[in-house]
């Protein structure tokens, strides 16, 4: 059994793990004599009341028995390695990534696993039998993939993999077995829009309800993209939500759910007012940029602001997308009494097509705020910039580096009006 097993990072103090003996650094071996080789089989068979749990120390194999109770058992293990992603999609945000970033960015992942435990979106092109057994077995629901369409020629050209199977045989395998998929369709103007489109909607409304959502989100192109795309225009934007309001009406009218969502940045580029927060039912595509704005600023409309007076001068800043709805709400706060200033930074490293805030790098944020801060202000930083990182932006520049640079004392908040609001509170 060489190689099996998974090494242990942290004991919870206290936990059943820690009661029985179990230490940091042993590797998991078995568990009730089932073989044990990442963190999903340790989820999956560590459910059980009585556990039998084989870790090897020192060289040694131990047992040891552990009856669960009501608390968690405790035990966190090594990440797993990634698979890789072996498509050549003509739209991979990682392949139009110019060099020197955070070495995160560049990983093209492509497994079920972090579809599941992290949302991540994969394309069911790398799934083995065995595979596909393991998700059937785990119940490993809900999945999130990428479709983009159901005709195999279309969707292979935009995948850049031509053995890719159809994709509508995979989804009915996950079907069969009761498994819950959240889709996504990345818009290429004059690929897959128009006809296209509706009858990519149609096919996967047919596997409804285990297809549980479609989300679309434009093509997001850098400055250093090659493959000759377009961007979604505001008349594309027009047309698409034109498309998506008759199905959703057609869905909502049947299921009472929309099941197909457009991405904020249709209705941005479209210069169209949201639809109501209840189109987007439970939000299940929220990650995906789906229902972002409007629930902002649902929550920001609803929100008490205190009439306080603030010691320190307090900036924030935004992506130029969302800057007009971020302004709204900044301008409630200073009604009452708390000055904030934001600014909009545009986006030199991907160049301005770009223009959320979670593309920001720390260099576009210190050029961008250099002539509009003095020393001594707090900065309030979205922890969006800092996504799948401690304190570090995408060109690995730190929260450190900003507070040095601009001689500002830092404050990350969350992407809510809440916790804006929170830290702002905490400056009186």
């Amino acid at each position: 059994m060489k190689n099996k097993g998974i090494k242990i990072e942290y004991i919870l103090p206290k936990s059943p793990a820690h009661r029985a003996g179990i230490q940091a650094g042993d590797k998991i071996i078995s568990i009730n004599s089932h073989h044990v080789k990442d963190v999903l089989d340790l989820m999956f068979y560590g459910e059980e009341e009585f556990l039998k749990i084989v870790v090897e120390r020192d060289g040694r194999k131990l047992s040891f028995s552990i009856k669960r109770d009501e608390k968690p058992l405790g035990i966190e293990v090594e990440p797993f390695r990634i698979k890789r992603c072996v498509n050549k999609c003509l739209f991979c945000f990682v392949e139009q990534l110019p060099k020197g970033l955070r070495k995160s960015l560049y990983v093209k992942d492509e497994d079920y696993r972090a579809s599941f435990l992290y949302g991540n979106y994969i394309t069911l092109t790398n799934l083995t039998e065995k595979d596909y057994e393991r998700i059937k077995k785990f119940r490993l629901s809900p999945l999130y993939i990428s479709v983009h369409a159901t005709d195999p020629e279309i969707r292979n050209s935009l995948l850049g993999n031509y053995e890719a199977p159809p994709i509508m045989l995979e989804l009915k395998k996950l079907a069969k077995t009761k498994i819950r998929m959240h889709t996504q369709i990345v818009l290429c103007p004059g690929i897959n829009d128009g006809t296209v489109l509706e009858k990519t909607i149609i096919d996967l409304y047919k596997l409804y309800p285990y297809v549980s959502s479609i989300a679309i989100v434009p093509v997001g192109l850098t400055k250093y993209h090659k493959n000759g795309l377009m961007a979604v225009t505001k008349s594309k934007a027009e047309e698409v939500i034109k498309i998506i309001e008759i199905f959703q009406k057609r869905f909502r009218k049947k299921h009472g759910a929309s099941f197909v969502y457009l991405a904020d940045e249709f209705y941005i580029k479209a210069e169209k007012q949201f639809p109501s927060l209840s189109v987007y039912d439970e939000l299940p595509q929220i990650e995906n940029g789906v229902g972002m704005v409007p629930l902002f600023m649902s929550k920001a409309i609803k929100i008490k602001i205190p009439s306080v007076r603030l010691k320190k001068r307090v900036v924030t800043f935004t992506g130029t997308s969302f800057y007009p709805y971020l302004t709204q709400f900044i301008e409630r706060l200073k009604k009452k009494t708390l000055p904030i200033d934001v600014y909009p930074i545009k986006n030199n490293l991907f160049g301005e097509t770009v223009s959320v805030t979670g593309l920001l790098c720390g260099e576009d944020i210190i050029k961008g705020l250099a002539s509009y801060v003095e020393p001594g202000d707090f900065l309030i930083i979205p922890d969006v910039t800092m996504r799948d990182s401690e304190d570090m932006f995408i060109d690995s520049l730190t929260m450190s580096d900003i507070e040095k640079i601009l001689q500002v004392k830092t404050i990350k908040i969350t992407p809510e009006p809440e916790s804006l609001l929170k830290a702002v509170c905490k400056l009186t």
